[in-house]
């Protein structure tokens, strides 16, 4: 077997001259991925022994676009590392320590994602890591006290690792100056089919007795409520097509899933990696998501309409992916109820989510 590896080329340059870099993590003889240094994006992640991008016979499962410029101008946040607060803020305005703080809304009046310049437009700094254990990419930023309207100096770092069972870690780590509030996650479209169709055959299990339903705005109305009974259970393996069109009225308005599980025995300080989620393809490909995090965002793809194409040449169709986003909840900052966003000086955050590829295509159980 042939020992972990990092290597790197140049992806893009940026219009202010900035180089954009690729990197490339292998592990051992099957599982690879691929990071971009603009918005931490993970542009790759499969097993085979594919070339660069998506050639050779490897597959990649998640969607991504095939030039810098596509994502500077059409990335629906493809990859991407999102912060400074993932997922939705009402009004873009929270109030922390009895001081008001404004963020640029930028989804029907909200602040999504961290406002219209987070950290998923940002160049990262990188420092490769490979032994025999894992291929690693660690990932630096540092966000200015005020930045997007945030408080505090915030530097956050996020490590990729991938290990030879095919297992991809981030690990997420985040220090200030200011209080202020963080939530961090990746943005990655799944397609364990390959991109190009749809993942209404795919099939979807939760780890969650409850999720957040949403107003007119996406933002949660501070109700927790039960997944029994409803079209938002999937304690059992669900196959996604049968849910998304669903009459409910939180499905009818989201367009298919765009909402927050309650992650069974999460907490504020709970750091135990916990099952969150599977998702298994039409093939028998599967991939478990365990995270730290109390929440899960599934959001099925109800806004891809095609105009997007990928690295492989194919249009992205409405629900053409899945992503998982491990996070605190949407609104957190306004809701006192939900577990904590808030960061001081002198605490780490840290976050952890796995996500493990096995079942026939990957030869791994």
């Amino acid at each position: 077997m042939n020992l972990p590896s990092v290597t790197r080329r140049p992806f893009g340059t940026l219009p202010d001259g900035s180089v954009v870099d690729l990197w490339r993590l292998e592990a051992g003889d099957g599982p690879f991925a691929e990071v971009l240094t603009y918005g931490g994006v993970l542009h790759a992640f499969g097993t085979g022994a594919g070339t660069e991008g998506t050639g050779g016979t490897g597959r990649s499962i998640v969607l991504s676009l095939p030039d810098l410029d596509s994502y500077l101008k059409e990335s629906p946040y493809f990859g991407a590392l999102v912060g400074r607060y993932a997922n939705r803020i009402a009004d873009g305005r929270f109030v922390l320590d009895g001081t008001e703080h404004q963020v640029p809304p930028n989804d029907r009046g909200n602040a999504l994602h961290g406002g219209p310049d987070g950290f998923d437009r940002r160049l990262w700094r990188a420092e490769p890591a490979a032994g025999r254990e894992a291929a690693a990419l660690r990932l630096e930023l540092t966000s200015p006290d005020g930045d997007m309207g945030f408080p505090g100096a915030v530097k956050v770092s996020a490590e990729y690792a991938l290990r030879p069972d095919g297992t991809l870690t981030l690990t997420y780590r985040a220090t200030t100056d200011r209080a202020t509030v963080v939530s961090l996650t990746n943005h990655a479209y799944f397609n364990l089919a390959g991109p190009g169709g749809t993942v209404l055959d795919h099939r979807l299990t939760v780890h969650a007795d409850a999720y957040l339903p949403v107003d007119d705005r996406s933002i949660p109305t501070g109700e927790r409520r039960p997944v029994a009974g409803t079209p938002f259970d999937l304690t059992a393996a669900t196959r996604i097509g049968d849910r998304v069109g669903s009459p409910d009225p939180q499905l009818r308005a989201a367009g298919g899933y765009d909402h927050c599980w309650i992650l069974r025995d999460g907490s504020d300080h709970d750091l135990t990696l916990r099952q969150a989620a599977l998702l298994t393809g039409p093939d028998g490909t599967s991939l478990e998501v365990r995270t730290t995090e109390p929440g899960l965002q599934v959001y099925t793809g109800n806004f891809l309409d095609g105009t997007a194409r990928g690295t492989e040449g194919v249009a992205y169709p409405r629900h053409g992916a899945v992503c998982l986003e491990t996070q605190r909840f949407p609104d957190s900052p306004n809701r006192p109820e939900f577990p904590s966003a808030v960061l001081r000086p002198g605490e780490t955050l840290y976050s952890r989510t796995e996500y493990r590829l096995c079942g026939e295509r990957t030869g791994r159980r």
